[in-house]
């Protein structure tokens, strides 16, 4: 088990007053299977008053509005959570009856339809057919399509933008944890896989002393069904264990963005982020 105090910094700087900002955040984590939210909170600058609410995927939302001139908006989202490694069972389902609940069941239907931003390209579509047809169970299916994606993709920051696609991000085949895992997400829903988005932290240091403080930033992986949610990090080709923080889950990252919302005011902004993970006792 790990103690983690995440604070994560944000906002947009603009290029003269903004009259008045309408947004919504969403980084504060939830307490769920493998975690617990000991303590959270989120401070908005200019202060404002806000209105919190659990949205139709689970996720916590701070949702507030601005109406004073301002040049600068900020949020500093502190949280410490207990994280504990998931548990996975030996529970599979069988290729058929994960066909029946998936045309069934509203929740999985929905994570079964692909989006822009994961509709994948021919050839991924092809290696995600060619895994599930050697495997009898689509829970060892799954697993190898996120490790093959994980492989064939390079971690680079900067090739692609928060607004890329899967097809975009494999061209390159280069991209950052949100291109990979929207790749994964397109590749398991090609095969009738219910996948979805999840977005959160990842503690960057496995053996980390205590107290220590280590620059980090936003995550995200994927959780696929197959008689249970099973997490997976493509982008690490690792288990979601005790230095993952699940923040918000959804169909793509279009679901669960830190911060998003619209101003009035002159044009052109510019977004800062800082994450500090820290360790405790």
């Amino acid at each position: 088990m790990n103690r983690l105090r995440i604070k994560h910094s944000t906002g947009f700087r603009y290029g003269g007053d903004v009259t008045a900002s309408y947004n919504e955040a969403r980084m504060l984590p939830v307490s769920a299977d493998g975690q617990l939210v000991l303590y959270s909170h989120v401070e908005i600058l200019p202060i404002s008053s806000q209105h919190n609410y659990v949205d139709y995927w689970g996720s916590r939302v701070s949702s507030f509005e601005i109406l004073t001139p301002h040049k600068e908006l900020s949020l500093t989202a502190t949280s410490l959570v207990e994280v504990r490694p998931r548990i996975h069972t030996a529970d599979k389902l069988s290729w058929d009856v994960l066909s029946a609940l998936a045309e069934t069941s509203t929740s999985y239907i929905e994570q079964t339809k692909q989006t822009r931003r994961t509709d994948p390209p021919a050839d991924v579509v092809a290696i995600a057919a060619e895994i599930a047809g050697r495997h009898a169970s689509p829970c060892d299916a799954a697993l190898e399509i996120c490790t093959a994606i994980g492989d064939a993709m390079q971690y680079m920051a900067g090739v692609t933008a928060v607004t890329s696609t899967a097809k975009e991000a494999w061209a390159e085949r280069k991209g950052v944890c949100q291109d990979i895992t929207h790749l994964a997400l397109g590749a398991l829903r090609s095969v009738g896989i219910p996948a979805r988005y999840v977005s959160g932290y990842l503690h960057p240091k496995p053996n980390a002393a205590i107290g220590e403080t280590i620059a980090g930033e936003s995550h995200a992986w994927v959780e696929w069904f197959c008689g249970e949610w099973r997490g997976f990090d493509p982008t690490n080709l690792i288990d979601i264990g005790d230095r993952h923080v699940t923040v918000g889950r959804g169909r793509d990252y279009n679901d669960v963005p830190p911060l998003r919302g619209v101003y009035a005011g002159p044009y052109g902004s510019q977004l800062f982020v800082k994450v500090e993970i820290t360790k405790e006792a």
